[in-house]
């Protein structure tokens, strides 16, 4: 009985997870000096600052979002590779055109560098996030 609960709730949590990826766009950065977040604390390289609209007056600092490209939005063919990865919010980008400026590290996992700028399916990681995550997107609808 309690094995097929967690299988439930495992599949649950998949589903959910899936079904709250929202589109974006992003760029990358390569200077990790002081951080809106945490100033020079390092928290490795993989990690991201939020747009305007993303940040949210910082309370998007410490989340955590699996991020994946989905395809090019500039004229190199086929940027994309076939991961997702998953980073750590530390930074505000003021007036990025992109939702997340990932590190140079993040974006290489996900898409060939070349291409700069890329289309991105992003989602928060883990399940608290991800029920917050509903409820926050059902609020801009």
């Amino acid at each position: 009985m309690g094995k097929s609960i967690l299988i439930v709730m495992g599949i649950f949590a998949s589903l959910l997870s899936v079904a709250v990826a929202t589109p974006g766009i992003a760029t990358f950065y390569t200077d990790y000096g002081s951080s809106a977040c945490y100033g020079n604390k390092s928290f490795g390289v993989m990690i991201a600052a939020a747009n305007d609209s993303l940040w949210s007056n910082g309370a998007v600092c410490g989340k955590m979002f699996q991020v994946t490209c989905t395809g090019p939005r500039n004229p190199v063919p086929h940027p994309c590779s076939d991961k997702t990865v998953t980073v750590k919010i530390v930074d505000h980008c003021p007036g990025c055109p992109s939702t997340l400026d990932l590190s140079k590290e993040a974006f290489t996992q996900i898409a060939n560098p070349v291409a700069g700028i890329i289309n991105i399916d992003y989602r928060p990681y883990g399940l608290k996030l991800s029920l917050r995550w509903i409820l926050v997107q059902q609020n801009l609808q």
